[in-house]
């Protein structure tokens, strides 16, 4: 039979795939972090679930918002439905392993032209038509099998966009969150100030009317007053602002939200000296890239297979009838079988431009893997020397309050017995409050540096259990 050597050289030359097999680029990766030594780097595994990192802060308001994002943030939305769009598209390369099936009915009725001199008009054929088709393209050189790999690669790519977007979503919410905090504690400094620095514009007025102090002490104090006061307003916007924030974070409408005050700021988490190795093998962004470069890799194999014949064997069978009542009877049967080899001789350089493309577009895959792989170290990196130096402002910091406190009670003594002028209160007073707003500014730098770092390491570093993701089927 002539099929019979078609099919034993198909059968042989199957999974024969064309194009590079894809390995991963190197790196120059650090052997520690230079800011947190003991530190090991170590390789992307960002499929291991992530617990919830922010429980770490201990705040439980921050707790319930945070988990609202991943059900009702519209980023992560977006990038959930694009997951699914891209292993719809995985679904659809498959299919190219498998034959495609048809079935027609037709009925039609022609007639022929007449020939030259002809006597007579030809005879109307009435034709009725039942037919099973199929096709099947042989996966000689691989290049449906590459597509695949690619499709997959890029599937899993996807998935890693989802959990970036997920955690990008939730570092915004927990930085605004304590943005929030921290402007609460704020407002209630500027609170206990305007009430301090009301009482002494009343003292310092009775002292007036008395004829002890003068009118430009009054003065001094109600400048110092209303400044404070409008303090106050300012931050009165901004919190709104973070409240707004947040809303529109967990897909709540602005004005259907609303946070309570709580002037108490989160507990700054002890990070421990050496965190785990699989903290940096968990970030997403970099397991979608290198994922890209697998996709990329494949499609330098597709474009190859072009080069080489393309197999397939097609077959159709039926039945055919001048009239419906007759049609499924032996005679009227139809059939065909067969392989057809086709191969693309000339195309003006078309397949070899599509080649040279297809590995331009992995060379930059390769050159965004690494970039992606740098830009995660010094973000760790940033983060760790913020922490570490921000540590030692904060005790210089709290140092300066407190001696800013002695300050305005030693002023404030003086100040009663006659010796010194309202304006020395004024300067104390002014000197005290900037003093303590500068240790709440330091401290909401320390837990915002603590939160990108978090961040920068891919999530929770205790690596407990989180919301399983779903992965691309195996093939």
């Amino acid at each position: 039979m002539k099929l019979f050597p078609i099919l034993t050289l198909t059968l042989a030359l199957t999974g024969c795939a064309v194009g590079p097999d894809y390995l991963r680029p190197a790196v120059d990766i650090p052997p520690a972090f230079k800011e947190a030594p003991g530190w090991k780097a170590a390789e992307p595994q960002d499929e291991i679930p992530r617990g919830h990192w922010w429980e770490v802060y201990g705040d439980t308001d921050l707790n319930a918002l945070a988990s609202q994002v991943e059900i009702s943030n519209q980023n992560v939305q977006q990038a959930a439905a694009q997951y699914r769009q891209a292993l719809a598209l995985l679904g659809g390369a498959r299919a190219g392993y498998y034959p495609t099936l048809g079935t027609g009915l037709s009925d039609t009725r022609a007639q022929a032209a007449a020939a030259p001199n002809a006597k007579a008009a030809p005879a109307i054929t009435d034709t009725t038509r039942f037919s099973l088709n199929a096709n099947w393209e042989i996966d000689l050189w691989g290049r449906i099998g590459r597509g695949v790999e690619s499709n997959e690669a890029s599937a899993r790519a996807s998935q890693s966009d989802l959990q970036s977007a997920l955690l990008s979503a939730q570092t915004t919410l927990v930085q605004t969150y304590l943005q929030l905090r921290v402007n609460d504690a704020q407002q209630q400094l500027l609170e206990q100030s305007i009430a301090a620095y009301g009482r002494s514009l009343q003292i310092t007025h009775n002292r007036y009317e008395a004829g002890v102090a003068g009118r430009v002490d009054v003065a001094q104090a109600e400048t110092l007053l209303a400044p404070v006061q409008a303090q106050r307003v300012d931050l009165s916007v901004q919190r709104a602002n973070y409240e707004h924030a947040i809303a529109v974070l967990i897909g709540k409408p602005p004005a259907a939200f609303a946070i309570a005050r709580n002037n108490a700021l989160p507990a700054l988490p002890v990070l421990p000296v050496a965190l785990p190795a699989s903290l940096l093998e968990r970030r997403p962004d970099i397991a979608a890239a290198e994922r890209r470069m697998a996709a990329a890799n494949a499609q330098i194999g597709v474009a190859q297979a072009a080069f080489f014949p393309a197999l397939s064997f097609s077959g159709a069978g039926g039945y055919q009838n001048t009239s419906l009542s007759n049609l499924f009877t032996v005679p009227h049967r139809f059939w065909s079988i067969g392989p057809a080899l086709a191969l693309n001789l000339f195309d003006g350089g078309a397949r070899t431009a599509q080649k040279e493309s297809a590995i331009a577009a992995y060379d930059k895959t390769v050159a965004t893997y690494r970039q992606t792989v740098l830009t995660a170290f010094q973000e760790v990196e940033d983060n760790l020397a913020a922490l570490r130096h921000l540590a030692e402002e904060a005790s210089i910091q709290q140092e300066a309050a407190r001696s800013a406190d002695e300050a305005l009670s030693l002023t404030e003594n003086q100040y009663q017995a006659g010796t010194v002028s309202y304006l020395n209160v004024v300067v104390a007073q002014a000197a005290a409050l900037n003093a303590k707003r500068s240790s709440l500014d330091i401290a909401g730098k320390r837990l915002l540096a603590n939160t990108v770092l978090l961040k920068a390491l891919g999530g929770d570093w205790k690596g407990e259990g989180g919301p399983d993701q779903q992965t691309p089927p195996d093939k």
